[in-house]
This record gives C-alpha cells, structure tokens and sequence, in this order.
C-alpha cells in the first residue's frame, strides 16, 4: 500500500508515517499545496491523507486538482476544521473519508486500510485466487491453506499485482509502488526482477501455479 500524507506540520506528518512505516505501509510526506501538487501530477497512491490548511493553499484546491485530472487515488481528509459546510465541501469534491484532528492513528489506519479494500478488493478482508488466500487484515499469505512467509516488500508486491489483475505494470510502476519516491533516484528498476523471482519462487515452492507473468518489454501481470 501506498500513501501520501500532505500534512503542513511536519511533527504530526512524521508521527502519522513512522506509525504506518510499523504496519508496512509505504508512506511519502509533504508540507505545502505546491509540493502536493507536485507529487499528485507525476505519481499515483492507494490513499492520500489530505490536510485543509497548508502554508501556501487550500487542501480543497488539491481534491479539485485530483479529480479534474480524472485521478483516482483514494482521499481521507485529516483536518481539524469540523464543521458541517467543510464535511459537505470535501465529499462533493470527491473525499472518501473525513477525520477530524486530533484523532487515534488506530483509527486512522482501520479508515485507510477499509478505503483501499472497497477501492482494489471490493470491501473483502480476504482475497482468494484459486489455491492463494490473502488475509489482508493479518497479512497472511495462503497456498492451499499453508502458510507462505513473505516478506513486507514481497506481499506488498502480490497485492499489487493481484489489485490490477490482468493489467500490465511496469517496472517503474511497481519500483514506485513498494519504494515510493526512492524509485525516482535509481539508476535502473532492475531490483523489480529479484522480487518478482524471490516471489514466484516462495508461491511455487509451496504449491501455487505461475501466474505473474512477463510482458516482454513491458512489464509483469498477474493472471491465469
């Protein structure tokens, strides 16, 4: 999973990633509408955490940003304005969620992680595909109901496949997904290959059939 925290107080934005960082979320952060703006025209996320009150504009500025550009990344508003016109505001303009500051990072999280379920697996805790099981809520990963020890980066990798089902994903795509803007400083996406190796080694060795699929000069699938 992959989220963007646009949060103008840099302590609480920290707060907010070091918590997700625990549960195995890749997280980037930002401070002011121009940096927002920034991230959301050149990348994609599962979610974003969006304050209203930045330094230098308005955080419903950024949702009409999003949506006039036919993006459609999750949003949760984080802000501590909390009155009926702003509730109203951000949910015609396209939020998905709204949670008034100061607020259990708890919460929080069950919110965000309920959001990308109803957006990538139709609101299911557990996603199945033939013999593979995906407890999402406990990160368990099953072939024919025995267990599969992968690591954060690798699960993060199957979701992503299995949440674009039939889709060709790039590497630069899935090198953003599981390492966020660290991708962009890379010499080569290259690394893509020894997780999607380790990966399908690990589902084969505990019974599960090929379906990541190379794309020749254009990526990976996932699919029958």
């Amino acid at each position: 999973m992959k989220v963007l925290i646009i949060e103008d107080e840099q302590e609480i934005a920290q707060i907010i990633k070091s918590y997700f960082k625990d549960n195995g979320i890749q997280c980037e952060t930002v401070h002011s509408y121009v940096q927002a703006v920034h991230k959301i025209d050149n990348y994609d996320y599962d979610c974003i955490l969006l304050d209203l009150a930045l330094p230098d504009g308005n955080g419903f500025d950024i949702l009409k940003e999003l949506r006039n550009k036919d993006k459609t990344d999750g949003v949760i508003i984080i802000s501590a304005k909390e009155t009926l016109e702003s509730r109203i505001e951000g949910f015609s303009l396209g939020a998905d969620d709204y949670l008034t500051k100061p607020f259990h990072l708890a919460e929080l999280l069950v919110r965000m992680q309920a959001l990308v379920r109803r957006r990538n697996f139709k609101g299911i805790n557990s996603i199945v595909f033939k013999e593979i099981r995906i407890e999402i809520f406990t990160k368990t990963v099953l072939v024919n109901e025995e267990k599969v020890d992968l690591t954060r980066k690798e699960l993060n990798l199957l979701l992503f496949l299995v949440g674009n089902n039939d889709k060709v994903l790039s590497k630069a795509a899935i090198a953003e997904h599981i390492s966020g803007d660290m991708a962009d400083m890379l010499d080569s996406h290259d690394f893509i290959y020894a997780h999607i190796k380790n990966l399908k080694k690990k589902l084969a060795k505990a019974g599960s059939g090929d379906y990541i699929k190379t794309v020749y000069g254009e990526g990976y699938k996932w699919g029958k």
